[in-house]
């Protein structure tokens, strides 16, 4: 039995989706803390969760003063 052309599936090559840049930075991260700032002055969180945000609060905001300290030593 003779395969034809119809038969046979070429495999095409897939072009490659380009690739994204995901770069977080310092002042990402200080716009971070400066959005929760915004939403829990506006009241957008709830009791219940206050918790879970003020934890990553503190963490974020320690990580920018540790950087901040990192930065002031290596310039002075």
């Amino acid at each position: 039995m003779a395969e034809t052309a119809e038969n046979k599936e070429v495999a095409q090559p897939q072009p490659e989706a380009p690739k994204e840049s995901f770069d977080l930075t310092i002042n990402d991260l200080s716009q971070l803390k400066a959005i929760i700032d915004v939403a829990a002055g506006r009241g957008a969180f709830k009791p219940g969760e206050m918790a879970a945000v003020g934890t990553v609060y503190n963490k974020l905001n320690g990580f920018l003063e540790q950087v901040a300290k990192q930065g002031q030593q290596a310039n002075g």
